[in-house]
């Protein structure tokens, strides 16, 4: 098998995997040294870096040759697909190649587990060492940390890696043992916290030493699948909360599960992803990181699950009267974030726009205020920001017809990179 099909095979392979990020590392140039992370092909894949900027990864995996059976995953042992395996030699002289060319900016490299974790570690670890080493390469690498590796091998492929993650997948245990029967809670959660330790270890030895040799310095990442097992959306945040709290997390992906394979255990192969379900996740993840919001605060038990018709947000506040409205010439900076409509920048202009002044309604849309939903819960200097006193019904469905006209039905399914066009 030549390179090429390697890399179709491979790049096909690793789709769908959406812990792909580069954010959070700066690294510039360096001499005797080519890339750097500031800086249609199978297997190139769109990220951002830390300073904002659309860039472009090599996205592949090792080997799709995997001796684990995991019901989900189109890559499990039982799965009749192709299979093929990068020698290290390869994927470094590819990788290396896409770079010179100008296709990549850096690599996303992830694999089946061939023969058993520490074998294929090994395997990336070669890879990666021809690259930073013999061709000197100073670009990003995201490394995916397979669980049950050794200690020793995910410290060197820390050392080389830029961001590691470690995948959950499933967000039970009790569904780690049905659908990913080769998995553990333990396994998982044992490189993550070494992740965690060593990361803390590693800021304190730069602080005394310049030189020393950095650790995954954009931290680590994991992903969820959402719709594989009927874990609600209560039990999903809870879990994220914890592992921001717990492991330091940069980012929780969710990947709404695509049915690839036929299983008594999983959705029909005709059920479509639950996209709309991972579009609120992913909101109800940036209030948790950003906005000061809690899990217990958006979800509880008597509604475990989001609004499919209202963004998180919008729903807590209708949900919470009696914290509104909010004066916005003496809220401080968390109240203001509360607000449905005003996002981070907006109310830090806010903040700065007032000293010289008492805001007006009117001036609060040049700010960036949506003031399609932050009418109903502002006042300026005691009037209320919309002219109609709306009852908590009228609220709700004055917002939830916001809601249907900036993503209407035909746009709420996500687009695909793979579908074939006719």
């Amino acid at each position: 098998m030549d390179l090429l099909e390697k890399l179709t095979i491979l790049a096909d392979a690793a789709k769908y995997d959406a812990a792909c990020t580069s954010s959070g590392v700066r690294r510039g140039y360096q001499e005797g040294k080519i890339g750097s992370t500031s800086s249609s092909m199978a297997g190139c894949c769109h990220s951002f870096s830390a300073d904002g900027r659309c860039i472009t990864l090599l996205k592949v995996l090792l080997s799709n040759d995997c001796c684990y059976n995991c019901k989900y995953c189109v890559n499990r042992c039982t799965n009749d697909t192709p299979r093929a395996t990068f020698t290290p030699e390869e994927l470094a002289e590819l990788t290396i190649g896409f770079f010179r060319r100008n296709y990549i900016e850096g690599l996303f490299l992830s694999s089946g587990v061939l023969r058993s974790p520490d074998y294929t570690t090994e395997l990336m670890i070669r890879a990666l060492s021809i690259l930073r080493n013999a061709y000197r390469f100073n670009g990003y690498i995201h490394a995916k940390a397979i669980p049950g590796t050794s200690p020793e091998l995910i410290e060197q492929l820390g050392l080389l890696a830029d961001r590691l993650s470690v995948n959950i997948e499933l967000p039970s245990e009790a569904g780690l043992k049905t659908l990913a029967p080769n998995k553990t809670k333990q396994s998982i959660l044992r490189p993550m916290t070494q992740i965690r330790d060593r990361g803390v270890q590693n800021r304190q030895e730069l602080v005394k030493y310049r030189h020393a040799p950095k650790f995954a310095p954009a931290g680590q990442s994991t992903q969820l699948i959402v719709g594989a097992t009927p874990d609600n959306d209560l039990h999903i945040l809870n879990l994220t909360q914890s592992l921001y709290d717990q492991y330091r997390l940069k980012r929780v992906f969710y990947s709404a599960y695509v049915p690839v394979v036929e299983n008594t255990l999983l959705p029909a192969l005709d059920t479509k992803p639950p996209l709309l379900r991972e579009h609120r996740l992913y909101q109800a993840d940036w209030l948790l990181r950003f906005y000061g919001f809690r899990a217990h605060e958006l979800l509880d038990e008597s509604a475990p699950d989001f609004d499919p018709l209202l963004d998180p947000k919008c729903c807590w506040a209708v949900r919470h009267p009696e914290f509104f409205p909010v004066e916005v010439n003496r809220a401080d900076y968390e109240a203001l974030l509360r607000v449905p409509g005003i996002g981070v920048v907006s109310a830090r202009r806010i903040l700065v726009a007032r000293r010289t002044g008492p805001l007006h309604a009117d001036e609060l849309k040049k700010l960036g205020v949506v003031m399609k939903r932050a009418q109903y819960f502002l006042t300026c200097s005691g009037q209320l920001a919309t002219p109609l006193r709306l009852s908590q019904g009228g609220i709700l469905s004055s917002l939830m017809a916001v809601e249907r006209s900036a993503l209407p039905a035909s746009q709420m399914e996500q687009l695909s990179l793979f579908d074939q066009v006719g």
